[in-house]
């Protein structure tokens, strides 16, 4: 079997907030694929701080994991070990390279078993007040100064021509150059809500506003963790 484990998007986030079946799975297993083994080995001992960390046999999986890469882990899932995926924050597979193993698996009638936990992408659009029957997720936006001025400029003219909510995300360390370009590009009654800290009990921030606004009253996001939502 291959379990589907969500990490906690803050270290401050309360283990009272996942369900107890986190920790059977993962003592049912010492074999994970990860993101980041050091931010594994974290997660894992958050939620069974008792299980042994020189037992763990982790299988990086990344966006340059290709199955050639872990191909000793597809062999021991064949002959019956079971596995977990771990996420460097939030649910696995969603802005995550962890479907990789699980399209995997479902060709080679492996069981996949989700477990519900925290994505920054969805509790950012279902606090920002925008459409969540119609929305998309874009990933990263362009690094390249006019080919991120484009994109932000198509975002925008979707949410007002079609009222599909559009969300987008950006390294932490870059957060603040990325919000100075939406109020230098973006109209002044366009609406952005900016996630940051989801689920830290002390430094959570979520508003929505337009550009206009938020020219306004500058927030500090540098090497915050935040998703950025634009709509209607």
């Amino acid at each position: 079997m291959l379990f589907l484990l969500p990490a906690y998007l803050s270290e401050n986030t309360s283990i009272s907030h996942f369900s107890p079946v986190m920790k059977e799975y993962i003592m049912q297993t010492d074999y994970f694929f990860v993101e980041n083994e050091k931010t594994a080995r974290k997660v894992i001992k958050f939620f069974a701080p008792e299980k042994k960390q020189a037992d763990l046999k982790l299988f990086l999986l990344d966006k340059y994991t290709e199955n050639a890469d872990i191909k000793e882990a597809q062999e021991l899932m064949r002959k019956g070990q079971d596995f977990g995926l771990l996420s460097e924050a939030g649910l696995p597979c969603i802005a995550d390279p962890g479907n990789l193993i699980v399209k995997w698996c479902h060709e080679k009638n492996i069981r996949v078993i989700p477990i519900s936990g925290p994505s920054s992408i969805i509790l950012a659009l279902i606090s920002s007040g925008f459409n969540g029957q119609e929305f998309s997720f874009n990933g990263y936006l362009p690094i390249e100064k006019g080919e991120k001025k484009r994109q932000m400029l198509h975002l925008e003219s979707l949410v007002e021509k079609t009222g599909y909510t559009q969300i987008f995300m950006e390294t932490p360390y870059r957060n603040n150059p990325l919000f100075e370009d939406l109020c230098k590009f973006l109209s002044p009654n366009t609406k952005l809500c900016i996630a940051a800290n989801i689920n830290d009990p002390e430094h959570e921030f979520i508003k929505t506003r337009t550009i206009k606004e938020w020219q306004k009253h500058k927030p500090e996001l540098h090497k915050i963790p935040a998703v950025f939502v634009l709509g209607k």
